[in-house]
């Protein structure tokens, strides 16, 4: 437990940056995914999606709230997620 005079450690771990950032844009992918399906009304594509989409956000969730930093890893990787499933959901017939 750190002092009350201690500032902010900003020291992160690369492999939990990295970890936090492809988690949350495989995240936002299948969030983008999951509403997708819903608008197609797919129930069971929309359940699959939303059960993935739940499972990865615990593990960014877990990670970030360990060390405030990687929220930023969090929020670039979720919009890598949703600008990629976009661009694929584009691109499909």
């Amino acid at each position: 437990m750190k002092s009350r005079g201690d500032g902010m450690d900003l020291g992160i771990d690369p492999l939990v940056a990295a970890a936090v950032l492809a988690c949350t844009a495989i995240t936002d992918a299948a969030y983008v995914l999951f509403t997708a399906a819903v608008a197609a009304r797919r129930r069971i594509g929309a359940a699959n999606w939303s059960g993935i989409w739940y499972l990865l956000s615990a593990f960014a969730v877990i990670s970030y709230t360990q060390h405030a930093i990687y929220v930023l890893f969090a929020a670039a990787g979720s919009w890598l997620g949703a600008f990629a499933s976009v661009t694929w959901l584009r691109r499909s017939p």
